[in-house]
This record gives C-alpha cells, structure tokens and sequence, in this order.
C-alpha cells in the first residue's frame, strides 16, 4: 500500500467509512506489533502477549477517531503509536510494580514520525555493523511479510534484523543453539526475499 492509499482511506475513514477505517488498522496490525515486541522487550513479552497490546490500541483508535485530525500517513503513525506507547507503558508499569527484572525493556520513542523499521545488517569480520531505515510503505509490506513466517524464523529474524541481537543472545532466548539460529534466520531471509519480490533488495 503506497502513501496515497493511506491517505484515502484516512480520508474515507474520516467521512465516515467504518471499513476504510478498520482497513486502515488491518493494514498497520503488523508494524504495530512488532513495534509493540520490541518496546516491551522479551521478559515482559513471556508474560503478556504483544498482540493483546495491539488489539487494545486498535480498539482505543477506533472509539477516540472522530478526535483525528491528520490527513497524512506521518500523522496517523504518530497518533497510533502515542495510544500504543501508553498501552505499552502501563503494562511495563504493571510488571514493575511485580518486581519484575525488566533489564530487557526497550524505549517506545517516536523518533520518525512515519511507518518505519530499522534493519540491522551484521557486520562480517573487521567490518562496522550497518543499518537501513525502511519507510512509509516499505515498513508496511516488511512487517506484513514477517507475518507469514513460522513463529520461530519470525522471532529469530525479528531479533537479528530488527533488534540486532547477537546469535548467542537469541539461542538464550529462544532455548536452543546459535547453529539453530542462524539455520532459522537464513530460512526466514530467503521466504521473506522470495514474498517482497522488488523489496527484497531492503534485506
């Protein structure tokens, strides 16, 4: 979905088109997710499901819309991820108030007003790790792809690529070996290369 299509259905949802308007949070459902794993970090996420954040910042969107009053794709984004950011700090509240360890935490800031990822590339011996910062439609169709993976390949992806996390941290996480890892990585690469088409020049 390109920008223009955004914004018309911003525009439709704003006349008040119910489908335009749960259109637009089907189209935003997987960025917000993965915006959602990474703020809350994966302690807090064994604990409370990110998906259950994303509903409820769905929910809250829908009923507070009529108090929108963007027209663009950079406006609706910070909008959305102001009512996620709360969402997400409540529940990080919630957990400290546990005494819960929370050293995996990890800021929601809202640094890019648009759609956005940043994709790490690892860097090979003797060479500086390097980042690109996909926008707009690229985040989009990104996150969607990362949707239709088996649930391991997409966490192990999610956290190499897009929280740069080292091999042997994501095999902690994840109860298994860094071979294993990087085994379900190169799976996940190459069905998300073989889903993005054109895009696959991102990753």
């Amino acid at each position: 979905m390109d920008k223009s299509n955004i914004e018309e259905l911003i525009r439709r949802a704003q006349a008040g088109e119910e489908d335009a308007l749960n259109q637009l949070c089907t189209d935003f459902r997987p960025m917000l997710r993965l915006v959602a794993q990474q703020a809350i970090g994966p302690e807090i996420a064994r604990r409370t499901d990110p998906s259950d954040l994303v509903q409820q910042t769905e929910l809250e969107a829908v009923r507070a819309f009529a108090c929108f009053r963007g027209s663009s794709e950079k406006e609706f984004v910070a909008w959305v991820r102001q009512i996620l950011k709360r969402n997400v700090a409540n529940v990080v509240r919630d957990n400290r108030a546990a005494k819960r360890d929370l050293r995996k935490e990890q800021p929601l800031h809202n640094v890019n007003p648009s759609a956005s990822l940043t994709w790490h590339h690892p860097a090979d011996a003797g060479k500086s790790p390097s980042q690109r910062v996909m926008q707009g439609e690229a985040a989009l169709q990104l996150s969607s792809a990362l949707e239709e993976l088996p649930e391991n390949q997409r966490t192990a992806v999610r956290m190499r690529h897009l929280e740069g996390c080292a091999l042997s941290d994501i095999a902690e996480a994840m109860e298994t070996t860094p071979g294993a890892v990087a085994g379900l990585i190169r799976r996940g690469l190459s069905a998300l290369r073989q889903h993005m088409g054109n895009e696959s020049k991102f990753i």
